[in-house]
């Protein structure tokens, strides 16, 4: 699997900040974190109000649309196209599983 990074804007229009991640069910976990402390701040009234986004994203070295280097581009489901946010955290960890097997080198004896 290519690098991973959440990206999170807590108050749209604003600018995002982004938090590298590892898996994709560590990358479900900080989005999730992240919604849970804007709603938790709003429904306090720590915030009078908020427009949150975020979303995953995932590093394509292949894709020069940003620079030769590579770019980042939103992280969708292989199979299904499915954000990270509409998975489980066992799907999640399903599809972590797929692409450390992917990834490994041939067994060679």
């Amino acid at each position: 699997m290519n690098k991973l990074r959440v990206w999170w804007i807590p108050q749209v229009p604003g600018e995002p900040f982004t938090v590298p991640v590892k898996t994709l069910r560590e990358g479900k976990l900080v989005l999730d974190i992240l919604a849970n402390y804007d709603a938790f701040q709003f429904d306090h009234r720590i915030k009078p109000d908020y427009c949150n986004a975020g979303g995953l994203q995932e590093f394509d070295p292949t894709d020069d649309h940003d620079g030769p280097d590579g770019s980042w581009s939103d992280w969708y489901d292989p199979e299904e196209g499915r954000e990270v946010n509409n998975l489980t955290t066992e799907e999640c960890e399903e599809l972590d599983r797929k692409a450390v097997r992917a990834s490994a080198p041939p067994y060679r004896p």
